[in-house]
């Protein structure tokens, strides 16, 4: 099986597979690394159970104004996830760029420029249903995260972690495009991002056909991280299989 190697805290070598998070062993970054995944969770964790707790409470009305009781908060964690790509660029984890990449863009172009932008949108179902998903899925990946940089891991957990996102990730892509494709008609109508140019070129940007390009897109990312999500699944189960054999001979 080929991996890297890191130092961990008994000074021992411990090879790791590819797919699996690595972290600086130095102690300063894995507690910067514990502060930030433990300020995602708690973030997540208050919108998840908000997001439960309102629908219980109000029902259906509860839809309505999902964006405007926790959508300052989940654009203040989205934000933060870009962070993430500074730590795959920088070396602290030891992940595949380009998918983490697609899935932090895809979430900031949906919430700033689809939702944000268009009041009339802020209050559809589908805002509620994607900050349902997002943080469902959120929960449990930072929880993983955060205690596994602490060394921690639970089998249930790490299990909970690789399998969540076969449901979760197709739907909430299919509530994205649902979202793009409501905003659509306001985007027409009010014209918002749609400009003309004159220099260096005459000519004009319509931005609901960026949207309509994005939507054809969208199945593209989609398959992209599946495939990148399902190869990190792979490895874990093979490097599991992997554990208990060593640790049964």
């Amino acid at each position: 099986m080929t991996g890297s190697h890191r130092q961990t805290r008994t000074g021992l070598l411990q090879v790791i597979p590819w797919g699996r998070r690595v972290f600086w062993s130095y102690p300063k970054m894995e507690t910067y690394l514990f502060i930030y995944y433990l300020v995602q969770f708690c973030g997540h964790s208050w919108i998840f159970s908000n997001t439960i707790a309102r629908f219980m409470s109000f029902g259906k009305d509860a839809f309505a104004d999902t964006f405007y009781a926790m959508g300052y908060v989940m654009r203040l964690c989205q934000l933060l996830s870009a962070l993430e790509l500074l730590h795959i660029l920088l070396g602290i984890e030891k992940r595949r760029f380009w998918p983490r990449f697609i899935q932090v863009t895809e979430r900031l172009f949906i919430l700033f420029v689809v939702v944000a932008s268009q009041e009339e949108v802020q209050g559809k179902y589908v805002v509620c249903v994607l900050f349902f998903l997002w943080n469902l899925w959120d929960v449990i990946r930072y929880t993983y995260i955060m205690l596994l940089s602490m060394e921690i891991e639970f089998p249930g957990l790490t299990w909970l972690n690789h399998n969540i996102w076969i449901p979760v990730y197709p739907v909430s892509v299919l509530a994205e495009a649902y979202a793009v494709y409501e905003s659509l008609p306001y985007f027409e109508t009010l014209g918002t991002y749609s400009f003309k140019m004159s220099f260096p070129y005459v000519g004009s940007i319509h931005f609901p056909y960026v949207l309509q390009m994005y939507l054809v897109m969208l199945p593209i990312e989609m398959y992209f991280l599946c495939s990148d999500l399902y190869a990190e699944r792979k490895m874990h189960t093979s490097y599991s299989n992997f554990k208990k054999k060593e640790k049964a001979n």
